[in-house]
């Protein structure tokens, strides 16, 4: 079964209301007061100084970005990315609970402006300007979180009123085009796997100081858990079904079996036997 019957494009895009101002006069003066050239600073307000609720909807939505670039292949440059079929109905729902929190703090945010305008009017002092601030209305469309799903278009899509020579050329390059996306996205699979071995390789490489103690590391559960959810994951973004790459994964599954972050941190041995083990899928395969 070819990729087009087993996975989708999909688009998620987010918007957040930057709150950031250039302050022109206050720029001036700046330069003006240090006897400085045109361009050697800037003066830029954080239009929501003294408050957290507009971060806070920015820091999720960039969590909302790395979620959904990690459930996903590339394929356009900018713009829709591949979805596995079968990844689908736990995305989607994922998505929507994800777009159902947005809008809350959404609203929360636009429930309480007028209050945070008054925080940032105190917080900013002679530079507080009314008029930089958005009516609450426009505050709205400034704050947006919008997925579209698409089929993956074939070479017979193309319905062009054109001559047959140039309306195969076109089908030719389109084809051409959609397997060198598909490279790529299996490229970006591969770099995924290697990150990992490479990163848990070297965390679990142990310094010697010079008096033959060694070094302190801080060894976190992720260390655990990005592999074995790597695992998991590289079932469904083996798009091609490239054999080598399910071996890598299964040489790792294998690896992780049983691995327990509190006996990584506590015996040297085992942080070896492991490093050990990763090097070696790392030695059989081609990155």
């Amino acid at each position: 079964m070819g990729i087009r019957n087993c996975g989708m494009l999909v688009e998620v895009g987010l918007s957040v209301w930057t709150a950031n101002k250039l302050d022109k006069n206050a720029t001036n003066k700046v330069l003006v007061d240090n006897d400085a050239g045109k361009g050697a600073a800037q003066v830029r307000k954080n239009l929501m100084a003294g408050t957290g609720l507009r971060k806070e909807i920015a820091d999720y939505a960039a969590n909302v970005r790395t979620w959904y670039v990690g459930q996903t292949l590339p394929w356009m440059d900018r713009g829709a990315r591949l979805l596995a079929g079968s990844l689908f109905m736990d995305f989607n729902s994922e998505l929507k609970a994800k777009q159902d929190k947005f809008q809350k703090m959404k609203h929360e945010f636009i429930k309480v402006y007028p209050q945070l305008l008054q925080v940032a009017q105190n917080y900013q002092g002679h530079l507080f300007n009314p008029q930089d601030y958005p009516h609450p209305d426009e505050l709205y469309d400034k704050f947006d979180f919008r997925a579209t799903f698409t089929p993956i278009p074939e070479a017979s899509d193309f319905r062009l009123d054109v001559a047959e020579e140039e309306l195969a050329e076109l089908k030719v390059q389109y084809e051409n085009t959609y397997e060198s996306r598909i490279n790529l996205a299996m490229q970006d699979t591969w770099a995924r796997l290697h990150t990992v071995l490479t990163n848990m390789s070297a965390k679990l490489t142990d310094v010697t100081n010079p008096d033959g103690t060694v070094q302190d590391k801080r060894y976190h559960k992720t260390l655990v858990t990005n592999a074995t959810e790597l695992c998991s994951m590289l079932t469904h973004l083996n798009i091609t079904n490239d054999s080598k790459l399910e071996l890598a994964r299964q040489d790792l599954e294998r690896v992780m079996v049983n691995a327990d972050i509190d006996t990584l941190k506590e015996v040297p041995e085992v942080r070896k036997d492991m490093k050990s083990k990763l090097d070696n899928i790392l030695k059989q395969y081609e990155w």
